[in-house]
């Protein structure tokens, strides 16, 4: 079922109408559906079955605690990038041993934390890692589980700041290069180096990337094996896309498929670590309309939602799709219009020369598949408080997090005595 649906000639979230949602908690507001996160991940569970394989629930594309802890009862684990994220994984219920750690920059201080929590696995992804994590290692008396991060060298087809896995790009240590690092992590004592990882990239709609990475992968895992090497774990990584415009998802099944058909004989346990692809079409923003704007070139919309409450556009040229709130009623001419926020940038927009029904304020307008990479990366520039985010379960709904109030913003600032 879809979860952002009209009825009634009203756009519902489950089954609860996003103008009651809108006037008990306000706008702007992230609203996320448990029906469509659960389905998400049924999904890849049903795709695994069978497999030597587990989930970890990437959560840099929604880190909202109540999200992490719907994955977690249902048994996935947790793919971590900093503290941060271990902390609120753990909080959330995710116990430490179903923790992946990745991320290029680990910082010595959040590399005790992992050690000390006892994380399933730490991702490396570079010489100098290794080193430091040894030393940390040794500090606490302990050995620690590691895969290596390789870059695979792969065009993921995908947009430039959200590809990973070519060489120029930051993440991982060259396949040329793999070899040597596991050489050099088998010297060191604290480490147990038991697998290899990769990850190429994010909003992935092609097999074949993904193919041509494993083929890759699979050729590496021989060459260390034959050098001495038990490798044990593959970690596949995430980057399944979703559908914002026109795009056609690669189907989960099919995905597997062809993972089981390249990883057969491997002998590895495999880890798959999707983000968008369990939250992205779960998630909508909803904002107000401020005021409209008739001018020469174009129609500007205001809404109260802004670019510091979702950036993807801005940032990746990214499309979503807006509707209003309530249902238009018959052929209702369209203009095209500028959908903008009130930041003070020309690039606070949501959408550019779209096409949308005659609109006033006070009107409602839904961003769809804004559950991931939506609050996450949100801000408080132009000193506008954080949205709130709100859980629907099918006729009810509880505020997951509380719009942030000016005090709390404004408290977090310190003045030195000396300027008083």
């Amino acid at each position: 079922m879809e979860p952002f649906a009209y009825r009634g000639g009203e756009m519902h979230a489950e089954s609860v109408p996003l103008s009651r949602i809108a006037r008990e908690v306000g706008t702007p507001a992230y609203v996320y559906s448990l029906a469509r996160l659960r389905e998400n991940y049924r999904a890849f569970v049903d795709a695994i079955d069978g497999m030597d394989a587990e989930v970890h629930y990437a959560m840099k594309a929604n880190s909202n605690q109540a999200v992490i802890r719907a994955f977690g009862v249902m048994g996935a684990g947790a793919d971590i990038v900093s503290e941060g994220e271990m902390r609120r994984a753990l909080a959330a219920g995710v116990p430490a041993s179903r923790i992946v750690f990745s991320g290029v920059g680990k910082k010595p201080s959040e590399l005790r934390v992992a050690v000390e929590a006892g994380l399933q696995q730490i991702n490396v992804e570079s010489r100098a890692e290794l080193d430091m994590l040894d030393a940390v290692a040794r500090a606490a008396g302990k050995v620690v589980d590691i895969a290596i991060r390789v870059n695979p060298d792969v065009d993921a087809g995908t947009h430039a700041k959200i590809t990973t896995g070519r060489k120029e790009n930051k993440f991982g240590i060259d396949i040329d290069l793999a070899p040597e690092a596991y050489a050099h992590a088998a010297t060191l004592p604290n480490l147990r180096p038991i697998g290899v990882a990769m990850h190429i990239g994010s909003q992935i709609v092609n097999l074949e990337p993904y193919r041509q990475a494993i083929r890759r992968m699979r050729e590496l895992v021989g060459t260390l094996r034959a050098a001495g090497h038990a490798i044990d774990r593959f970690d596949v990584g995430g980057g399944l896309g979703i559908s914002y415009r026109d795009e056609v998802p690669l189907p989960i099944a099919g995905f597997m498929a062809m993972v089981r058909e390249e990883t057969g004989n491997l002998g590895c346990r495999l880890s798959f670590e999707p983000g968008r692809r369990l939250v992205g079409d779960a998630g909508v923003l909803i904002g107000e309309v401020v005021v409209v704007k008739p001018g020469v070139a174009r129609t500007f919309v205001v809404v109260d939602a802004a670019m510091n409450d979702l950036i993807r556009p801005t940032l990746y040229e990214a499309w979503h799709d807006i509707l209003p709130a309530r249902e238009p009623v018959g052929n209702v001419a369209k203009i095209v219009t500028d959908i903008v926020g009130p930041i003070c940038e020309s690039g606070d927009f949501l959408a550019q020369k779209r096409d949308m029904p005659p609109l006033a304020a006070g009107d409602l307008v839904v961003v769809k598949s804004a559950g991931a990479y939506g609050a996450t990366m949100a801000s408080t520039y132009n000193t506008r408080p954080l949205v709130p985010e709100v859980l629907v379960d099918g006729d009810r709904y509880a505020v997951v997090r509380p719009r942030q109030t000016y005090d709390e913003l404004l408290g977090a600032d310190r003045v030195p005595a000396w300027l008083e």
